[in-house]
């Protein structure tokens, strides 16, 4: 398969309709949103979904995410919307929050994983909106990468994961928060957050009152659980190096890690740090990438999976990690870092 790549500067690029077209037709299309790129197919076409999954090379149980472009598009995926749902879509969409409802019959078990329920999203970004206005249909869209690799955050991830593999590449340039959308499941009494991202638990509990947090988040899973959303289950956003997190105060973690690397570099290999910018002068060793300052945590989301990826191009042994707060979007990052490192983390 020959995959094209159109650069889209507006919503009305001529990129876009061929990309719409291609999607009606049943094909794949990467295309940029204002959390990370996402693989779009027909989320009505059993068959399309089931593309996005050998592409990817993605577990059929790990459910993909309907993306519509208006709120009238909600009604017909869904037999009903509670007020926690009401509440929640009206305050943040279109914006980085996946809201999880009952599914109707119109959305395929291929597009769920198997579920009883859809995850929905209406996205900030106007070109993923006037793409899925132009197709005329729901689009289900994962993260436009190879299942287990960092998301990516610039066309070029894309290429690097999908060249050959769909149809189009709509390339936006970079996309602006770098995380993945916020997952609340409301098909129960009390809303679920599934998944942390940009809209923080504060800001989900300012708006409908008590969230639970499924234990997934920053603990290791059960292995035989159904994941209802994705990135509960599987290992997500990981480099080709081990990563290691160490967790700690500052003074600690830096003096752990230096210690890390120089038995690691001792025995002949190639090192890679993630460091802040208040740490970076303190590594004696190892190749340093810092991923901004602890008080700027938008950067840090903004930066943290192309750092993954360029370890991956620099071809490092191994990777350790500084850990970050988890209040607000920090507990987003350490969602990503925790399921990264396949849950490794020394504690100093």
């Amino acid at each position: 398969m020959e995959t094209k790549v159109f650069q889209i500067r507006d919503k009305e690029d001529g990129g876009i309709f061929q990309a719409a077209q291609v999607l009606r037709q049943g094909g794949l299309v990467a295309f940029p949103t204002e959390t990370v790129y996402g693989l779009g197919a027909n989320a009505l076409d059993e068959e399309a979904a089931h593309r996005i999954y050998a592409a990817k090379g993605r577990p059929s149980d790990n459910p993909l995410i309907a993306h519509i472009s208006s709120i009238k598009e909600l009604e017909p995926l869904v037999t009903k919307i509670p007020e926690t749902g009401r509440k929640l879509s009206e305050t943040f969409w279109p914006g980085p929050l996946t809201l999880v409802f009952p599914k109707s019959r119109q959305v395929p078990y291929g597009t769920t994983g198997g579920l009883e329920t859809v995850a929905v999203r209406m996205p900030g970004a106007e070109v993923a909106r006037r793409l899925i206005a132009l197709a005329g249909v729901p689009v289900a869209a994962p993260s436009a990468n190879l299942s287990g690799k960092p998301s990516p955050t610039t066309a070029q991830h894309v290429w690097q994961d999908m060249n050959g593999r769909i149809d189009i590449i709509l390339d936006g340039g970079p996309v602006g928060i770098g995380l993945e959308s916020t997952i609340v499941d409301v098909s129960e009494d009390v809303p679920v957050l599934l998944r942390p991202g940009a809209i923080t638990r504060e800001m989900l509990e300012k708006a409908v009152g008590h969230v639970r947090i499924d234990p997934a988040i920053l603990g290791r899973p059960n292995e035989n659980i159904r994941p209802k959303a994705p990135g509960m289950k599987y290992r997500h956003y990981a480099p080709r190096a081990e990563l290691t997190l160490v967790e700690g105060n500052a003074c600690s973690v830096v003096e752990k890690i230096n210690e890390l690397v120089e038995n690691d570099m001792a025995s002949g290999k190639q090192v890679g740090i993630i460091c802040t910018e208040e740490t970076k002068g303190k590594y004696r060793q190892g190749i340093l990438r810092s991923v901004g300052r602890r008080s700027q945590e938008e950067t840090i989301a903004h930066n943290l999976f192309a750092v993954l990826r360029e370890f991956d191009d620099l071809e490092v042994d191994c990777i350790y990690s500084e850990s970050f707060s988890q209040d607000h979007l920090g507990y987003a990052i350490m969602n990503r870092l925790m399921k990264a490192a396949g849950y490794r983390t020394i504690y100093v």
